[in-house]
């Protein structure tokens, strides 16, 4: 009896957002990057999402943060070798010391057909922090 690995669900083309909305990063995975097969690691993508969405954190805050938790993680497409990433990060909620930041990521397919896809959605908490690494509240706007 052989199994087989589910395949991915069906692609959904999708356009990346306007031009109103700068993408914080975007990178190309290299092959090292990757299992092989040529999927990217779920765990790249991570630290690209994290280092995305403490851009716009650390601007809020005026200075350092420290992630301090990932409050959702959802995988909706696969990410290959080849494909352009572009990451968008957005404040969506700020405390006395916190900012939580949304990450979207889409992945414009390096095949035949120019394709983008929504590859990967986060929303990460930031805290901002001093010299000691110690909380302190973030600066008024």
């Amino acid at each position: 009896m052989t199994s087989t690995s589910p395949s991915p669900p069906p692609t959904t083309a999708v356009t990346l957002p306007s031009r109103e909305r700068h993408a914080i990063l975007r990178v190309m995975p290299l092959p090292s990057d990757a299992n092989l097969h040529g999927d990217v690691f779920g765990g790249w993508i991570m630290s690209q999402v994290d280092i995305a969405g403490s851009v716009p954190a650390v601007r809020r805050a005026a200075g350092r943060v420290a992630t301090v938790a990932v409050n959702a993680f959802t995988f909706r497409q696969p990410v290959f070798v080849g494909d352009l990433v572009s990451f968008y990060a957005d404040i969506v909620k700020t405390g006395h010391t916190s900012i939580t930041v949304r990450v979207e990521v889409y992945a414009e397919r390096r095949s035949l057909e120019h394709e983008v896809v929504k590859v990967t959605e986060a929303t990460l908490t930031y805290v901002a922090t001093d010299e000691h690494h110690r909380s302190r509240p973030l600066p008024p706007r």
